[in-house]
């Protein structure tokens, strides 16, 4: 059957794939050449994040001399000169962002330092020396040039310029203000320019950024910090013979691309074809074929992925939640037997016999415990592909394990009205489900839960209601998304209430965080058994 008549929405000639591999190819091979235009939005780029790293560092510096101030200045009750042009910000963040840009005009030389009117102030000068070794350091690391100033614009550390002022520089006057002030300033070079400086602006400039050190409305110094920019142009020119001995190569490689290609991708792609069709036997359902597949080869493919398509999804997720519910429930038991091996271990010989026998009987509980998870965890990949079949269990010995279990972690469970209902779910299951509630109730600090059953027709509502933090309002349609957790940093991996409602919903149950004024609450809905 021709292929037109198996798309009878394709209205236009379909292409031929190697037409397009040649187009695609040499659009590949001119975008480099295209790229050259935006080398100045990527010198902008690199100029602000020169800045931003400047900032960063004139950050890092400044909380240095606060501190060493706050250290020097025991006897004396302020130091530094007051701003009353500023106003009173009680506000715990001050973020600077980066606004030099290429685009404004790059200003001349840094002026050289003058004579100082004044001395720098003693306090400076002894934090001065203190920090030296400090931007010694960070200088052979960043690169970057470094100025300490007092509150009067007098250096204080930073090489041969200590005791002369910077006053007079504009961006200096501006940070003695009490206003960051940053520019982009010509530097000078004991190297000739690039014969491509002409497209660029970033060959031959300095950043220079002047912080203030401002601690309750008192300037007590200003960080003054240069670098260049980093320039791809200078390095690009630097290799030009390479540059183009490997635009040559490229050329002749995809001349031999685009044969290759043309003349051997259709026969894999018939193989490919053949081979899916093998796949898609007995298969009854299909998907919908491609709108627009472009090219004949790729009509054909389309026809035959959409065959098996559906059953691959099916094999893939059901992969991906074995595994993800073996990673998480396999984790609870073994930290349990970890914990008891280790008081086993420290305390063997001061524990009582007693006490060592309920360790070891714990240990025994927990092994088989995996044991059952295995199983149980195989049954549940199944679950949403073939029903499962009804087993029973009582609730009061769920519940009664899972005290028996928390109260030695300082968690109490509190259920006296709740009778000993008879639910349509393997014992094992809720036990795992109501352990993931009971865990997250531990994580966020809860010692106490109360849990309440109200019968509803031939279903049971299980109330699970702990007193710890609860979830914050922007969590609650979340938490029951897999892999969402607020405790990753300390080992939480967000499958917890995932898998919880997965072992409910293969024994046609459901689960659902409810409002509470405080602690979480949980609503956990299962058939009751009927009684013969």
């Amino acid at each position: 059957m021709p292929i037109n008549a198996k798309f009878p929405f394709v209205q236009h000639r379909l292409f031929k794939l190697r037409n397009i591999l040649l187009v695609v190819m040499l659009m590949v091979l001119v975008l480099p050449l295209a790229s050259l235009y935006f080398f100045r939005i990527y010198e902008n780029e690199l100029v602000q994040q020169t800045e931003r790293e400047l900032i960063s560092q004139s950050a890092t510096l400044a909380a240095s001399f606060r501190m060493l101030a706050r250290n020097l200045q025991q006897n004396v009750e302020v130091y530094g000169r007051f701003l009353s042009n500023l106003p009173k910000d009680d506000s715990d963040y001050h973020p600077i962002i980066p606004t030099l840009s290429l685009i404004n005009p790059i200003k001349a030389l840094r002026p050289d330092s003058l004579p100082a009117p004044i001395p720098a102030d003693a306090i400076a000068l002894k934090i001065g020396g203190l920090l030296e070794p400090v931007m010694q350091d960070t200088r052979q690391i960043t690169l970057s040039g470094m100025r300490l100033l007092d509150m009067n614009g007098v250096v204080i550390a930073g090489r041969n310029e200590v005791g002369f002022s910077l006053a007079h520089i504009p961006e200096v006057k501006r940070a003695l203000g009490g206003h960051y002030a940053s520019v982009i300033r010509q530097r000078e070079s004991n190297q000739p320019p690039p014969p491509l400086y002409s497209i660029s602006r970033g060959s031959l400039i300095r950043v220079f950024v002047a912080f203030p050190i401002i601690e309750n409305q008192h300037l007590q110094g200003v960080v003054y910090i240069s670098r260049t920019p980093e320039n791809i142009l200078k390095h690009l020119y630097a290799v030009k013979e390479k540059v183009l001995i490997v635009s040559v190569i490229l050329l002749a490689l995809l001349a031999a691309l685009v044969a290759f290609v043309s003349s051997s991708i259709s026969r894999p792609i018939r193989d490919l074809i053949q081979q899916t069709h093998r796949i898609r036997q007995g298969e009854q359902k299909h998907l919908e074929p491609l709108k627009y597949p472009v090219t004949y080869e790729v009509a054909q493919l389309s026809e035959s992925f959409v065959s098996m398509s559906q059953a691959l999804n099916e094999r893939g997720d059901y992969l991906r939640r074995l595994a993800t519910h073996m990673s998480h429930e396999f984790k609870t038991p073994l930290t349990a037997m970890q914990g008891a091996l280790e008081l086993l271990h420290d305390h063997i010989d001061t524990m009582p016999k007693a006490q060592q026998r309920r360790f070891i009987d714990n240990l025994l509980a927990d092994t088989q415990r995996l044991k059952q998870l295995v199983t149980r965890l195989l049954e549940l990949a199944r679950a949403d592909a073939i029903e499962t079949s009804p087993k029973t269990c009582c609730l009061h010995d769920v519940l009664t394990e899972l005290t028996s279990q928390f109260s030695e972690r300082g968690l109490l469970l509190h259920y006296p009205n709740v009778q000993n209902y008879v639910l349509v779910i393997a014992q094992e299951v809720l036990e795992m489900a109501l352990f993931n509630l009971l865990e997250n109730s531990l994580q966020h600090k809860a010692d106490q839960v109360e849990i309440r059953a109200v019968p509803h027709g031939n279903r049971v509502g299980l109330e699970i209601h702990d007193n710890g933090d609860g979830i914050s309002s922007a969590n609650q349609d979340k938490i029951f998304t897999p892999f969402f957790t607020t405790r990753r940093s300390t080992g939480g991996t967000g499958l917890g209430l995932a898998i919880t409602l997965s072992l409910l919903k293969a024994y046609q149950g459901t689960v659902e965080h409810l409002s509470s004024d405080n602690g979480a609450l949980f609503l956990i809905r299962l058939n009751l058994a009927k009684v013969s």
